[in-house]
């Protein structure tokens, strides 16, 4: 038995052994379609195998393979998974030639992510949610002279308006909330204001020249921290230190004098580990309307440093400093009488163009990532991170019946109304001031300044539990100081300017100057708003004018996720709790013991949960569920822009519900999303002091009597539907749509609730908003791509856009909906290859936005009804129909912006 045993044993190993030596070698080259080049770094493996291996940096791939016949599986981020078959007797090497793969325009492009447990992505957590990424090559090809929002427009749900103010005064919506109720965040760190939740986009002018993809998440999206994704969460994930050596060099032109040039260059990864990217940009433009010029500069520096496979360092430092001129909204009889371009907020000294409304501003951003695998199954992420921002915007300064414009005729009205801003006039009333100091009688530009520090701290550890299992835990700390003032920019033939006022304390909600001290002052010096001389040159302390003031804001949180997930079905809980405090300084308007503000804390929350479940291979089902208890934004605690403290803020209360379902094939992909969120418990205050002895409501006040006015939000509720699809029916030809349907309403009552000190109520006051629609943002959206490649490297490409059901920016129950409108863009793309092997190409790139030139109103901020008197003073002049002063079904009364006509621009760069 022994022996019989033993035989056994032996045939066994023998068998082994033959399997193991059955062996033969498979070699290939991975080929970049587009570029005819190789492409190193690919994965390619054995099918069902641990056998796998990376192409060189030729592009170049060799494996021994243990079976005889299989499947070999190639993968890269960026384009399509591609799978090869091949069959190798014993000992015998095939060459599977050179394999072309193609870029899959679903995919990230090729980057290198730092701080990977940081950013959270969509693709990161197997938890679906309604998700819209766009790539680097998207956003280069169709930023043009635009904001980095417009790269943003073919997305469901989404809404782009402001683009007529100027160069980076656009906003979006997401699902029908502001950019103060959606996230942005910038590498894992957030960067909506701390004070109000708001975005400016002028002071991320080079985000499309640093940003390596975008990554749009609508409703709860995948975000570990207590954020205010009410709308939706905006990734910018920016370039980091590229794996290879190379660089680019680009110019564009656009229309009303756009050019841009940009130069980029990184060592590669080097053998020591280090390597160096840096981007330099400058841009300068007329701007599309009139006075709104605009110049910057963007600079972009990052130092990678992976000492071995367990540590990955990071560190980049990016600022885009910018000053451009300012449009603001006007009726539409000014855009009818005097064109859609017109602006009223420039004019000329001495023949020489002077705007009086200027934004400048510049805000680098630094941060330090650190990716650490402590081992298989643990890995931490870390960010350090920085910003510092410097600089605001001009006006008009002391009384406004001292502005001259030059009067024109407006026949429309038939009135003769102010238009441009006559700044001689204005320079020889000043010069003829008697002693060259000017008060509140005299005019001169001002710049409100808002400066800020803000440091903090994001760091996640993800832990495997299990086969199947993850936890996700980790820490955000932030700490904010702004400080705000005003200073004189152009004195405008004054030699100084002199003011005085009350210092306020503590009991004095309005300060009388019969029973406070006063102080006065006379500043005379100007400061320069170009970005570059403001970032290092503040106004001294008694050179500031009417306010100066500053808060501190600090935040720590903690978050964590728990996921679970197999081939079919997963699901997730996540939450995170968070105590922010906010305190303010004022020194201008009070004693200086009185200067400090009461310390305020609030604590937020939120949580998250959901699951997914894969059918039939292609098909799956997700539904995901989250409360927000988020805490007020500062702006808000503080009442009057004083150190008095609001009694009546709390905790908003968002609950967002959402579920979906995607099919996915190799030629079509498509993903229904459903949604409902509602937000509720918006409370603004604002105070006042009773003029004379009366009564409110039925309840006697005396004059003096500090009287709060709350005016409590009204709930808003959001429900949808969206649709997004990618079809590619042929190899060069790409099809891209989206749709949504969007019912976005008030809920109830708006309520104004008058109260004494102690906060007793006095008088309520409702006003009747439910089912009035929500405006700034289009309802009904739908829009259809399509990219078609007539020659290799030659496409062209178009994006049809349609919006409906946009009502006015204003809360009423009966709102204004703009008239309909569509939109169409084209652009053109050849890519040359040149240089030794081919290996570098030269690009061309010409863009058309509004290619049939629409005129369109994209936005209104008033209400004014074709049926309400043209003068609420003197009825007897009639409505705006009855005097035909009626545009497109709108009431030419109206203020808001047209959109912008038909623009261009081109674009060669160089990649090598």
């Amino acid at each position: 038995m022994k022996t019989i045993k033993n035989w056994i044993l032996t045939g066994l190993l023998l068998m082994a052994a033959s399997t193991v030596f059955s062996q033969g070698k498979i070699t290939g080259t991975l080929i970049d379609e587009q570029l005819n080049a190789g492409i190193p770094g690919v994965n390619v493996t054995i099918k069902g195998t641990s056998i796998g291996t990376s192409t060189d940096m030729d592009g170049k791939f060799s494996l021994q393979s243990t079976v005889a016949t299989g499947q070999i599986v190639i993968t890269f981020i960026g384009f399509e998974t591609k799978t090869i078959d091949f069959s190798v007797k014993n000992g015998q090497t095939i060459d599977l030639g050179a394999i072309r793969l193609t870029e899959d325009t679903s995919q990230l492009d090729e980057v290198i992510v730092v701080g990977k447990g940081i950013i959270d992505l969509a693709k990161d957590r197997k938890t679906p949610i309604a998700v819209t990424t766009i790539k680097s090559s998207e956003i280069v090809e169709k930023v043009g002279s635009s904001d980095i929002t417009q790269t943003m427009v073919n997305s469901p749900s989404v809404y782009v308006s402001g683009q007529a103010g100027g160069f980076g005064d656009s906003r979006i919506s997401v699902r029908g909330f502001q950019q103060d109720n959606t996230a942005f965040l910038l590498n894992g760190q957030p960067i909506n204001g701390m004070e109000d939740g708001k975005m400016y986009w002028s002071n991320w002018s080079g985000m499309s020249d640093i940003a390596n993809f975008i990554q749009i998440q609508r409703g709860l999206g995948s975000s570990k921290l207590a954020i205010s994704s009410v709308g939706g969460t905006v990734n910018f994930v920016t370039k980091a230190t590229d794996k290879k050596e190379g660089g680019f060099v680009s110019t564009g032109v656009g229309n009303d004098s756009f050019l841009k040039t940009t130069a980029a260059y990184n060592t590669g990864i080097m053998k020591n580990g280090f390597g160096v990217s840096v981007m330099m940009t400058h841009w300068q433009g007329e701007g599309y309307n009139e006075g709104t010029r605009g110049e910057g500069q963007n600079y972009f520096i990052s130092f990678g440093y992976k000492p071995n496979d367990r540590h990955s360092f990071n560190f980049l430092i990016t600022g885009a400093p910018q000053e451009h001129d300012q449009n603001f909204t006007k009726r539409i009889s000014d855009y009818l009488a005097f064109g859609r371009k017109y602006n009223n907020n420039y004019g000329y000294l001495n023949g020489k163009y002077v705007s009086e409304r200027v934004n400048f501003y510049h805000k680098p951003v630094a941060n330090l990532n650190w990716d650490f695998n402590i081992n298989s199954t643990t890995s931490l992420s870390t960010v350090l991170y920085a910003s510092w921002g410097r600089g605001g915007g001009t006006g008009n300064y002391g009384s406004s019946a001292n502005k001259r414009y030059v009067k024109q005729l407006n026949p429309i009205t038939g009135s003769i109304q102010d238009t441009y801003i006559d700044f001689d006039q204005i320079y020889d009333n000043n010069l003829a001031d008697a002693d060259g100091i000017g008060t509140n009688s005299n005019y001169a530009i001002r710049a409100s300044m808002n400066n800020h520090e803000w440091y903090g701290i994001v760091s996640n550890l993800k832990k495997e539990l299990g086969k199947n299992l993850n936890l996700n835990f980790g820490l955000d700390l932030r700490t904010y100081n702004g400080d705000h003032y005003r200073q004189i920019s152009n004195f405008m033939g004054l030699r100084g300017w002199s003011e005085s006022r009350p210092l306020r304390d503590n009991t004095h909600v309005v300060p009388n100057p019969n029973t406070l001290p006063s102080q006065s002052n006379t500043v005379t010096e100007s400061y320069n708003i170009d970005p570059w001389h403001a970032f290092f040159n503040n106004a001294a302390g008694n050179q500031k004018i009417d306010y100066d003031y500053s808060e501190t804001i600090s935040y720590g949180g903690v978050f964590g996720q728990l996921e679970y997930a197999n081939d079919n079905f997963s699901a997730f809980v996540q939450g995170a709790v968070s105590n922010q405090t906010h305190q303010r300084f004022d020194y201008y308007d009070y004693q200086e013991e009185f200067q400090d503000s009461e310390k305020i804390s609030n604590i937020g929350y939120n949580v998250k949960g959901g699951s997914a479940y894969i059918f039939a291979e292609q098909h799956s089902v997700y539904a995901n569920a989250g409360y927000y208890s988020r805490q007020p934004y500062h702006d808000n605690i503080y009442l009057n822009f004083t150190n008095q403290v609001n009694p009546l803020t709390e905790n908003e209360k968002v609950l967002g519900l959402e579920a979906g379902y995607s099919f996915k094939s190799r030629m079509f992909t498509a993903s229904l999303n459903a949604y409902r969120t509602t937000w509720e418990d918006r409370v603004v205050t604002t105070s006042g002091v009773q003029a004379a002895d009366g009564t409110i409501g039925t309840t006697p006040v005396l004059a003096g009597d500090v009287i709060f006015t709350e005016n409590q939000g009204v709930k808003q509720v959001h429900s949808g539907l969206e649709l997004d699809f990618v079809f590619k029916p042929l190899s060069n030809l790409d099809v891209k749509g989206f749709a949504s349907v969007g019912n976005w309403e008030y809920d109830g009552n708006a309520i104004s609730t008058k109260r004494d000190e102690n906060l007793n109520p006095l008088e309520v006051t409702e006003t009747d908003l439910d089912g009035g629609k929500v405006g700034d943002g289009a309802q009904t959206t739908f829009g259809l791509g399509t990219r078609y490649e007539f020659l290799p490297r030659f496409s062209i490409d178009a994006d049809w856009r349609y919006y409906e059901k946009l009502h006015a920016n204003v809360a009423a129950k009966e709102n204004l909906e703009l008239p309909s409108y569509y939109l169409v863009d084209l652009g053109i793309s050849y890519k040359m290859l040149v240089g030794k092997n081919k290996q570098n190409n030269v690009s061309f790139r010409i863009n058309v936005n509004n290619l049939l030139n629409q005129i369109y109103l994209s936005e209104l901020t008033s209400n004014t009804k074709t049926t309400d008197n043209i003068s609420s003073s003197n009825p007897s002049l009639g409505t705006y129909q009855s005097n035909g002063r009626v545009y497109n079904g709108i009431a030419d009364g109206n203020f808001g912006y047209f959109g912008l006509g038909r623009t261009w621009n081109a674009s060669i760069r160089y990649n090598f």
